[in-house]
């Protein structure tokens, strides 16, 4: 029993990672219908601002968050407008290898900056350990899960409280129709773009901090995770991510502490299948039919 709510803790922390990045699969694919397999590599460049600004310039943890969240909100911002504006009318392959043509680029931009060895945050946090009964839980287990959960909390009331997150639910739903109603579709989709990127930037820096190791290739497979804790969930479906991002890391966490820690991306992966053969819209996804 101890063993099982040590996991649960530990899948807390992991899931609200991949919440986050799945935020920004989930919020894209519902704008435009678009897999922006570049996602998780903005989780990693976020990593990397997150180490400039701690261990470069020697900023707090607040200031560096903002400051990362900021940076990757305009790197979202500028691939939208330079990568997949222009294909907006084109087909979805190209859209696709575009996206991944993008992530790539992305990872040998910051190698060749930063370098392909790993690099080290400094301490920024307590290292405080509190002790429940037997089950141990950090400071930045909280910290990750509460930060998490805040802006969960804020891209939900922004989505359904402002005007621009109507807009954003409209474009969503008709994009043509919402053009005709006076939408700034355009605008509209780099602020989705924008929303992500910034949960992803979060994310990024708050891994770094947590697991004090980045490197540029690090994005690849929290990237991949994410995308299928929201094809889980449901791809277009903001609660749907949120679910499938704990429910994937939970699954991960208790094979790795149960079974064997090189099966629990198998199982992740095979689970992907098993969605996509049996529901693929997902838990709280919706089929769409297309008109021919």
């Amino acid at each position: 029993m101890i063993q099982f709510l040590q996991q649960i803790v530990n899948s807390l922390s992991l899931g609200s990672v991949y919440v986050l990045v799945a935020l920004g699969y989930t919020m894209v694919y519902g704008i435009i219908h678009l897999i922006n397999f570049a996602h998780g590599d903005i989780y990693m460049v976020g990593a990397y601002l997150g180490y400039l600004c701690i261990v470069r310039f020697h900023m707090g943890f607040v200031p560096a968050l903002l400051c990362t969240m900021v940076g990757t909100m305009v790197l979202g911002v500028i691939i939208e407008r330079v990568a997949y504006k222009p294909l907006r009318n084109a087909s979805r392959i190209a859209a696709l290898i575009t996206a991944i043509a993008v992530s790539i680029l992305l990872e040998y931009v910051v190698m060749y900056f930063m370098g392909p060895d790993i690099k080290t945050y400094s301490a920024v946090l307590p290292s405080t350990i509190y002790h429940i009964g037997d089950v141990v839980v950090t400071f930045q287990q909280i910290l990750i899960f509460l930060i998490s959960i805040a802006l969960m909390i804020c891209l939900n009331l922004f989505v359904t409280r402002t005007k621009t997150g109507c807009a954003m639910r409209a474009v969503s739903a008709d994009a043509d129709a919402a053009r005709l109603m006076g939408i700034d579709v355009d605008r509209t989709i780099s602020i989705t773009f924008a929303l992500g990127s910034a949960l992803a930037g979060a994310a990024g820096i708050m891994v770094g901090i947590y697991y004090n190791t980045i490197n540029p290739l690090m994005g690849s497979t929290p990237g991949m995770k994410a995308f299928i804790a929201a094809v889980f969930g449901g791809v277009g479906s903001i609660p749907g991510a949120m679910i499938g991002g704990f429910v994937i890391a939970f699954i991960e966490t208790m094979v790795g502490g149960y079974i064997s820690s090189l099966l629990k991306d198998a199982v992740v992966y095979a689970l992907l299948i098993v969605i996509l053969i049996f529901k693929p819209s997902g838990l709280l996804g919706v089929n769409r039919r297309e008109k021919v």
